[in-house]
């Protein structure tokens, strides 16, 4: 009978999940391009959300009131709400439960995912948050783990793993196993508000 182990022992680190789903990040500079110029522009409306989420995030850190539910709450249902995300054709998952066979290891991974945004068999965005205080980087390999447990293999799927304050995107091609990363963004640059782009890098996904 296969092992049941839990996607957080099991993959602790990148060089596990290398091994375990024989991924690789990708040498092509090219594999990417969803997240580079030209993005879709935001509406006024879109860029004034931007900026109170800002403001929330920062007065929320400045009392020390930064968790992972908090997180949650105050910038990512926000963000969600605003790209239209809990309406059809789209398909909120929260806490979805995901099972992973590694049949080489005779293994069963099992986890939860923290929000899921579905259309059909499609998994558009994977959001793991981590507490403030991690870097999104720690968060990298679990999160592949997870995006590889994607049922609809022919398309490459997208991540994003947030602190609230730092953004990073995935793109995974389960086929070829191979994935790559954007630049990171981040809430605590003292002038450009990276937020803007986060969304128009998620609304290019959801286009």
């Amino acid at each position: 009978m296969p092992q049941v182990i839990g996607v957080t022992k099991a993959i602790t680190n990148l060089n596990q999940a290398h091994q375990t789903f024989q991924l690789q990040p990708t040498t092509n500079p090219t594999f990417f391009p969803e997240w580079l110029e030209p993005l879709p522009e935001l509406s006024l409306g879109e860029i004034e959300t931007c900026d109170r989420l800002r403001t929330r995030y920062r007065y929320y850190l400045a009392v020390g009131a930064i968790t992972e539910s908090t997180v949650n709450l105050i910038i990512i249902a926000p963000i969600l709400e605003l790209l239209g995300l809990y309406d059809p054709p789209y398909l909120i998952k929260g806490e979805k439960y995901i099972k992973i066979e590694i049949e080489d290891k005779d293994q069963i991974l099992e986890g939860l995912i923290d929000i899921l945004v579905m259309q059909d068999r499609l998994w558009l965005i994977l959001l793991e948050t981590k507490r403030y205080g991690f870097s999104v980087m720690q968060a990298l390999p679990q999160t592949l783990a997870y995006m590889m447990s994607n049922p609809t293999t022919e398309n490459p799927a997208y991540g994003l793993i947030t602190t609230g304050e730092d953004y990073l995107f995935v793109k995974l091609n389960p086929q070829q196993r191979e994935y790559d990363l954007s630049d990171k963004f981040t809430l605590s640059t003292r002038r450009e508000n990276q937020l803007h782009r986060v969304i128009q890098i998620l609304k290019r996904f959801v286009e």
